[in-house]
């Protein structure tokens, strides 16, 4: 499982015209599923996202976490962070899940976030094209890969 999580002042998704998710201050999270990933990818990667210390304390120091600053938070899946550009100039999406395998493990992401944070996230709708808007605060932006953990 890969993420891209984005520290935000303001993010939103717009699918067809009508946001369907919106918050302030928090995180925009995008996530990629590959066929491999399972619970524990979950687990290691909500538990971490939930507890990344990179809001600012009284000091201006990156030091809370969105937990600590009841940040907002917004989960959306994007396939193409599965992208390999190894070969030629178009990237080929053969490692991202299919949607029976994906969408399962999107939604189980999206409740597990839930738990580790002790509060309801929004999501934007998967495999809808959608409009994702930002203004990200810093910038700050982190990749994470669950198969990297160790």
């Amino acid at each position: 499982m890969k993420t891209v999580i984005q520290r935000v002042s303001s993010a939103s998704v717009t699918v067809d015209a009508t946001i369907v998710a919106e918050i302030q201050k928090g995180l925009l999270v995008l996530i990629g599923i590959e066929d491999a990933d399972n619970q524990e990818d979950i687990v290691w990667l909500c538990q971490k996202i939930a507890n990344l210390r990179i809001f600012g304390d009284e000091n201006e120091v990156m030091n809370l976490s969105v937990k600590d600053v009841d940040g907002g938070v917004i989960v959306v899946s994007q396939f193409t962070l599965q992208a390999s550009t190894k070969k030629g100039n178009r990237p080929s999406y053969i490692k991202a899940a299919k949607p029976e395998i994906a969408i399962p493990l999107y939604e189980q992401f999206a409740q597990r976030i839930e738990i580790e944070l002790g509060k309801k996230v929004q999501t934007g709708i998967f495999g809808a094209d959608m409009k994702v808007a930002l203004v990200n605060d810093g910038p700050v932006t982190i990749l994470i890969d669950s198969k990297f953990r160790n």
